[in-house]
């Protein structure tokens, strides 16, 4: 039998020196002010099971679970601290030992009869939205995250969509899980803007999840039998680069394929690396940007899409407070601790409303899905964009 929380490497928890320089980067440290609600705190903590020092103690998960795994920490620690490896090592082998409440194994059914295979995922999307046209989700709490459901997003013929003039680059593309569902409008701006950047663009057949919800939620082995799928059907193409337009996606693409390693870029790396033609349409509109937590710390792209959002002529650029902190939605999170995401919510809508902005835009559908209801709950008309859809909107 394995030894308990194996996964969890010990070079990488000793490179935490407890500085506590991670402290008011972290948001549930904020909101609490607890040291077991810190990055150090958790560290500590995992390295006291794996060292057997302390016991497994299933009221003490509650501190790893309550974790947003937003990885703000790593931006701000000077040792170089390897956190979203750690937590995610960590919460794999919590689930080996664990008994996991019925909501939390309720979600890792779903993600692995659901989420991991996209026939059911498009079904169960489709139900979702006759529900929602018959009224059927407003008894539910998820039915008030979700987004008024559109038709699924639909792959060109072929599977190539063809660059507008000259075509410089061949793109592949990430469908992926949930975006296809909840933001079809998002993926094809995204296409779009590839398109006139001069890519043909590339939809992989029989590409699935990436495997990041799984990760993110302690199924490694999932994670890992999702990307040797993927990982044959990539393997069968020739392409510059795989784009992504999913933060959470692209972050986890660049820590857990290493055979696409420098190929995985997010849409807005593309666009500033590439260029887009000049913009053709003048607009008339105040714009703030909330970093997705999974594109401003783990992958450190924080310039291009703002730069590309000012680049857009009429367009008022609000930069909001704390823009880099996370609003609170983190996957399943939402879902699994919904008390705490929402203290953090709260915070974050209040930082969005005071810039006055008409439109804030995002990188994450996780990100977009949280903002948009909280945002009604507060009555406010804001319209929340994928970042793509606001940059469509010149052309």
């Amino acid at each position: 039998m394995t030894a308990p929380f194996a996964r969890l490497s010990d070079d990488d928890l000793a490179t935490c020196v407890h500085c506590g320089l991670c402290l008011d980067a972290c948001p549930t440290f904020r909101v609490t002010g607890l040291e077991t609600e810190s990055p150090r705190g958790r560290i500590y903590l995992m390295t006291q099971w794996k060292r057997g020092t302390m016991p497994f103690d299933e009221e003490q998960v509650k501190h790893i679970d309550l974790c947003l795994g937003c990885r703000t920490c790593e931006g701000v620690c000077p040792s170089g601290v390897p956190y979203g490896r750690i937590i995610e090592a960590g919460r794999a082998d919590v689930e080996d030992v664990r008994r996991p409440s019925p909501k939390r194994a309720g979600s890792r059914i779903a993600l692995r009869q659901l989420v991991g295979h996209p026939g059911r995922l498009r079904l169960a999307g489709a139900a979702a939205r006759a529900a929602q046209r018959l009224g059927l989700t407003s008894v539910a709490r998820s039915g008030r995250m979700l987004p008024r459901l559109q038709s699924q997003f639909r792959r060109p013929p072929g599977d190539v969509a063809h660059a507008r003039g000259e075509a410089r680059y061949r793109v592949a593309f990430l469908v992926g899980c949930v975006m296809p569902i909840l933001y079809p409008q998002s993926h094809e701006a995204a296409v779009r803007l590839l398109q006139l950047a001069g890519c043909d663009v590339w939809f992989p057949a029989g590409e699935r999840c990436c495997g990041a919800l799984f990760a993110h939620n302690g199924d490694l082995k999932g994670a890992a039998r999702l990307r040797e799928a993927n990982m044959r059907v990539y393997s069968a193409g020739k392409f510059d680069a795989l784009v992504v337009d999913s933060a959470g996606c692209g972050a986890h693409l660049k820590d857990f394929y290493p055979d696409l390693k420098g190929r995985v870029k997010d849409l807005t790396e593309l666009l500033a690396e590439v260029g887009l033609p000049e913009p053709e349409g003048k607009l008339n509109l105040r714009v703030t940007y909330q970093d997705a937590c999974h594109l401003a710390h783990a992958q450190r792209i924080k310039k291009q899409p703002r730069d590309l959002i000012r680049s857009i002529q009429g367009v008022n650029y609000i930069e909001m407070r704390h823009a880099e902190m996370c609003c609170g939605a983190a996957g399943l999170y939402s879902t699994l601790e919904p008390e705490m995401s929402n203290r953090i919510l709260e915070e974050k809508l209040d930082d969005v409303m005071a810039t006055g902005a008409d439109v804030v835009t995002v990188a994450n559908p996780g990100c977009q899905m949280q903002l948009e209801a909280g945002l009604r709950s507060r009555g406010s008309a804001m319209r929340v964009e994928h970042v793509a859809e606001t940059l469509l909107r010149a052309y």
